[in-house]
């Protein structure tokens, strides 16, 4: 081997004229592997930040709506009402047998005396009614009596049938008692019935506006 012969070359190449041959530096991967991981890098991050753009403007839209729904008020759902009633001291009831049963009428009336009821006249039914109630009574007041003095008295005469006539003068109310009337309701049933019957009236569930 020469030693004009390049170290390494194991004598392969051998200087014969006044020019070296060419040496190629081995090329560089990391440099190479270094660019691609850039490169992916770069990519990802330019993804990423399309994304954070969509939902941006996605985004901002569903956040309307969810703050337009957050903004949605509730109406408060009305007060209960309570159903004001006349107390028996205020009613004044006529009582009218249109039964055969003799002294049918004293004997109701002074019952319903002792509940606390003011006592009108008390004897047998007219013409119109006489013999022809075949129900336990009918309970006959003016217009306006429908939903207050007749409603108490319901209570306290259980199946009676209410009536309103037009035109009638005066608070009163009758009792016109019928060929099923077995007697007054018991005291129990009846404070029980009346205090349902002035229970306040359930209201409707509050409902949302947006």
């Amino acid at each position: 081997m020469s030693m004009l012969t390049p170290p390494g070359m194991g004598g392969q190449y051998r200087i014969t004229g006044d020019k070296y041959p060419r040496m190629r530096p081995p090329r560089r991967r990391g440099r190479l592997v270094a660019a691609v991981v850039a490169s992916v890098a770069v990519l990802g991050l330019l993804g990423w930040g399309t994304l954070q753009l969509i939902d941006v403007f996605t985004g901002g839209k569903k956040g309307a709506v969810a703050s337009a729904r957050t903004g949605c008020r509730t109406k408060a759902a009305p007060a209960a009402q309570v159903r004001t009633l006349p107390r028996p001291g205020d009613i004044t009831v006529n009582v009218y047998n249109a039964t055969q049963r003799t002294g049918l009428a004293k004997e109701t009336a002074d019952a319903l005396g002792k509940r606390g009821f003011k006592i009108g006249d008390v004897g047998n039914a007219s013409g119109e009614f006489d013999k022809k109630v075949k129900g336990t009574g009918i309970l006959l007041g003016p217009p306006d009596a429908r939903n207050t003095s007749l409603a108490v008295l319901a209570t306290e005469v259980s199946g009676a049938e209410q009536r309103t006539a037009a035109g009638r003068k005066g608070a009163a109310v009758d009792l016109i008692i019928g060929d099923a009337f077995k007697g007054l309701t018991p005291p129990a049933a009846a404070q029980q019935a009346l205090t349902a019957l002035s229970a306040p009236k359930p209201t409707a569930s509050p409902e949302k506006s947006c």
